[in-house]
């Protein structure tokens, strides 16, 4: 199995003088891209790093991001995406958990700089450092089964687990997904998904070894987004289902030139039928491309094409058909496959699923069992393969993209004092998918107003509730005392299609 080197190699072998990356008044060759990256290493080298140290990024999209992403595998070390989202605490945890020596970052870092060894300021002082460092040799002593990175879940709660993939993770499910969507030299990539999530990375590898060219987006603005489209032929994008509907809405209201878009890819979250309509009117030669997975499977599982024309038929509710080189299986409590058409766990088996959970052992047992990662993720298979999401097992909700675990947020509205008890469930939302609310029971006077404001300072703005309730008794429960959190949620999806990811 190739390592993060051989993409690079190819590119350069094949397509030296061609456009790799555009960013803002950037244009760099596969030549250029191939000198930035053996620089980098030798900075890196120089900043202390050694084979498998891991090396931490904190930045927005840029063409830095994708130097750092494919250059600290390809140089032996361990990239660490940090969530650009999260807070001080929350970031410090992932450092910390993960001993990161070396922080890239576009902000300032804060307390941040006490953690690591080396702070390395982009772009200016990156880009200075590269300019006067010599090229190293990518690839010496990487093999497959090398660590490439750890993919960052959850939050500072107990839940957050750094996903272990190695190149070979990595690189299978790159091949995996480019058997589902063939890339060419020509394509044209606009990345709008940021780059810290496996999902908005995984094409890099993909794009890179076609010698195709990528953009990434540095924010996530969907009039930015179709001047793009427009200025540069955009042929490929993939996002959250809350940017695909932005990206339409935009573009059903001030139309581009929208007709070079070969393949709409969204995948993180549900996305309404509605939505496919009304994308597809502002994309009508796309494409559209549903993809379901999971940070552990480095990421993605499977993938629902033309999904465009199967908006009013059954399998249109489905998310498809594993991908070549990925098993799947519907499993019941014990881990024995159920029958065609039951209900039960997700399992999947493949050279994509990840190493393990990074320091957590007994997680990883939990997950991982004879090679079959659980997903957690309830659904059905039908006669011809294609999956469908029922429900999902582990507690977690999935808003814009972002995974929230619900845990997390009980946690921080249990800190304040009015609090006595409190529930936290996705529930509809036309923009995100779901929202977090929370039900809770308090024993003193307090508004929903000031639990969210105390939430503001412990947690990402995606993870705080959205809404709260209340409740003048105490929440309902089973009898081992588990909070009943189906009879809490049941009133607010009446009437919408039952809870998928």
């Amino acid at each position: 199995m190739p390592t993060f080197v051989d993409p690079l190699k190819r590119a350069m072998q094949t397509a030296p003088d061609r456009i790799a990356v555009i960013f803002e008044d950037q244009r760099i060759t596969y030549r250029q891209l191939w000198s930035r990256c053996s620089r980098l290493a030798t900075v890196l080298q120089e900043k202390g790093a050694k084979h498998g140290d891991r090396v931490a990024i904190l930045a927005a999209n840029c063409s830095q991001y994708i130097e750092a992403y494919m250059t600290i595998p390809a140089a032996g070390f361990v990239i660490v995406p940090l969530n650009t989202r999260h807070t001080e605490p929350e970031l410090r945890y992932t450092l910390e958990d993960a001993g990161a020596r070396i922080l890239l970052t576009d902000r300032d870092p804060g307390v941040l700089r006490d953690i690591v060894e080396s702070v390395v300021m982009i772009p200016g002082e990156y880009d200075a450092l590269l300019e006067d460092a010599q090229e190293a040799e990518l690839g010496v002593g990487v093999t497959e089964d090398n660590l490439a990175g750890l993919f960052y879940t959850g939050g500072t709660t107990g839940a957050s687990k750094g996903v272990m993939l190695s190149h070979r993770n990595l690189i299978a499910n790159a091949f995996q997904f480019m058997t589902a969507s063939p890339p060419n030299p020509d394509d044209i990539f606009l990345i709008m998904a940021p780059l810290f999530h496996a999902a908005g990375s995984n094409g890099i590898l993909g794009g890179i070894w076609s010698g195709s060219c990528q953009i990434p987006l540095k924010a996530f603005n969907p009039a930015v987004a179709l001047d793009l489209v427009a200025e540069h032929k955009v042929s490929h994008t993939l996002g959250v289902p809350a940017m695909i509907a932005a990206v339409a809405e935009e573009q059903l209201k001030t139309p581009r030139d929208t007709g070079s878009v070969r393949m709409v890819g969204h995948g993180g979250s549900p996305i309404p039928t509605e939505v496919i309509r009304r994308a597809h009117l502002g994309f009508p030669n796309a494409e559209f491309v549903e993809v379901y997975g999971a940070t552990e499977a480095g990421p993605l599982l499977t993938a629902l094409r033309h999904e465009e024309t199967l908006v009013d038929v059954a399998r249109g509710q489905s998310c498809g058909q594993a991908l070549i080189g990925v098993q799947l299986k519907i499993i019941d409590n014990s881990g024995v496959e159920v029958a065609q058409g039951e209900v039960g766990e997700v399992a999947a088996l493949g050279a994509n699923i990840m190493q393990g959970y990074w320091k957590k052992p007994d997680l990883t047992d939990e997950v991982l069992q004879a090679g079959w990662y659980r997903t957690g993720d309830l659904g059905r298979m039908d006669e011809e393969g294609y999956l469908f999401l029922v429900d999902r097992a582990k507690d977690m909700i999935i808003s814009g993209g972002e995974n929230v675990y619900c845990s997390e947020v009980e946690e921080i509205l249990y800190k304040h004092a009015a609090v006595l008890e409190a529930a936290v469930f996705g529930v509809p939302d036309e923009k995100w998918g779901e929202a977090v609310h929370a039900v809770v029971v308090a024993r003193e006077e307090v508004t929903a107003d000031e639990l969210i404001e105390f939430c503001r300072p412990y947690i990402a703005g995606y993870k705080m509730p959205k809404s709260i309730s209340f409740s003048v008794t105490e929440l309902p429960k089973s009898g081992p005392g588990k909070i009943l959190k189906r009879e809490l949620r049941a009133p607010f999806w009446e009437g919408h299609d039952s809870q998928v990811i």
